[in-house]
């Protein structure tokens, strides 16, 4: 792992965000199809991948047990670059992937640095557990003071020997079994990345591995494994409890995938389109997967004009250009069952609260406390720095807006190498009477390369 340089950045007022942009593929859909494809026998093709640090530290553990992935930039017309040790951003295109099979994952040599990604790290732990190899996943600062014990228990379960360090974080060691044991594993909690995890540790298990899922998360996995071929069936109860079924050993067959914009990241620009005025902004081409959409009803319940145009699916996931413009924005009480449909989104939901005008009080978010950083408590103490008017609850926040008019800023803010921190607050100095300064905005390249090059192009 290197040390990187804190690059601060300040965001000031902004004149009206005008015009059209592509956000970067969607990150859950990515890191899946390089997992995924890297098991099916034969060659797959992938293109909109996102190719922020996060997926390229998934593909580089990939590549460190015996996967071959080739990018293949579509300025050269497909001369194409092997992947080695070290994987560099490169330009849009078409990236192949040549399965080994499910069960064909070979040894590495060296521990998979995951970097700063927590999906990287409990997918790829689940996809090891049934294998016959031992793999140690180490992480930068942020990734190692965040647990991993939720998705170890269900992981021991089926057999794989995990060594963690104090607390069930990394640097951890992970020494699978095969054949593993298969399990009926119901989720303590709402996680998607919980719920893949042992669907992937499912692939290579005989039998039939079930994840029962009391609230429903992101179906990402779900869709992708039925469309590689993977014998995977999904029922509901009468209360509403859904039970994912999948039956190991089962051979993948690969795919071309075309993977739609991250609705995730396309949040900043949609809250940033709503607040700063007499703005005007179409996001192109923006995942609108039912599971993932939360945002949206949310900030529709609280005024904004979003408007869905051409709703089309591609690859099986719900999509549509998203048409946003400037509105006065009302609080609301957001309720609880809507967090896992939205739960990355909620930093920048608080920034879009605290410009509405009332009270915006939100519940049930115990999930954020543990993720990049606690994103209640960070979020909360860098919207005071800046003059919001924010309580922070055990699991929620209450945001006193300001009825449109711009706040304060004219702080700097401490980011904890989280992304989704230093964008909001990024947001944020658009509609502050002083700038906001991120103190390091290095970790956005982690989900969102060119994130400041759109904000830039916006206000041109």
């Amino acid at each position: 792992m290197t040390d990187q340089t804190a690059t601060p950045r300040s965001f000031a007022a902004s004149a009206p965000l005008k015009g059209r942009i592509a956000i970067p593929g969607d990150k859950s859909i990515s890191h899946r199809s390089l997992m995924l494809s890297a098991l099916a026998v034969g060659t797959s093709r992938v293109t909109g991948l996102l190719e922020g640090h996060d997926v390229l530290a998934t593909a580089a553990a990939l590549h460190a047990m015996g996967v071959q992935i080739e990018k293949r930039p579509a300025a050269d017309g497909g001369g194409g670059r092997a992947m080695g040790a070290t994987i560099e951003h490169m330009d849009s295109g078409e990236w192949v992937i040549d399965g080994v099979g499910v069960g064909g994952l070979l040894q590495p040599r060296e521990a998979l640095d995951m970097g700063n990604s927590g999906t990287s790290t409990r997918l790829l732990m689940g996809l090891v557990a049934s294998h016959p190899i031992t793999a140690t996943f180490v992480g930068d600062a942020s990734l190692s003071g965040r647990p991993m014990g939720r998705v170890i228990d269900p992981l021991s379960q089926m057999g794989a020997d995990i060594n963690a360090s104090p607390g069930g974080r990394l640097p951890l060691m992970v020494r699978g079994l095969a054949p593993a044991i298969p399990l009926s594993y119901r989720l303590p909690m709402a996680s998607a990345q919980v719920k893949s995890a042992v669907l992937l540790a499912g692939l290579n298990t005989p039998g039939i591995t079930e994840v029962i899922e009391p609230v429903p998360t992101r179906d990402h996995s779900e869709r992708m494994l039925k469309g590689f071929g993977a014998d995977l069936t999904v029922e509901t109860d009468s209360e509403g409890t859904r039970h994912i079924r999948i039956r190991g050993e089962v051979e993948l067959k690969p795919q071309t995938i075309v993977i739609p914009g991250d609705p995730s990241s396309a949040a900043f620009f949609i809250v940033a389109a709503l607040i700063v005025p007499g703005s005007d902004v179409t996001i192109a081409n923006v995942g609108l997967n039912p599971t993932r959409a939360g945002l949206i009803e949310v900030l529709r319940q609280m005024g904004g004009d979003i408007e869905l145009i051409d709703p089309r699916e591609v690859g099986g996931e719900p999509v549509a250009d998203l048409r946003v413009r400037h509105s006065a924005l009302k609080g609301i009480d957001v309720d609880p069952a809507v967090a896992p449909s939205m739960i990355d989104e909620f930093p920048i939901l608080f920034v879009a609260a605290a410009l509405a005008e009332g009270r915006t009080t939100t519940t049930g978010l115990d999930e954020l406390r543990v993720k990049e950083s606690d994103r209640l408590s960070v979020m909360a103490t860098g919207l005071k720095a800046i003059g919001a008017r924010v309580e922070e609850g055990g699991d929620g926040l209450i945001i006193d807006g300001t009825g449109g008019d711009a706040l304060p800023g004219g702080a700097t803010i401490a980011g904890h190498l989280d992304h989704r921190i230093c964008m909001s607050f990024a947001v944020a100095g658009l509609v502050s009477t002083a700038p906001v300064t991120v103190d390091d905005i290095a970790p956005v390249a982690t989900s969102f390369p060119n994130f400041e090059a759109l904000l830039t192009g916006l206000q041109e």
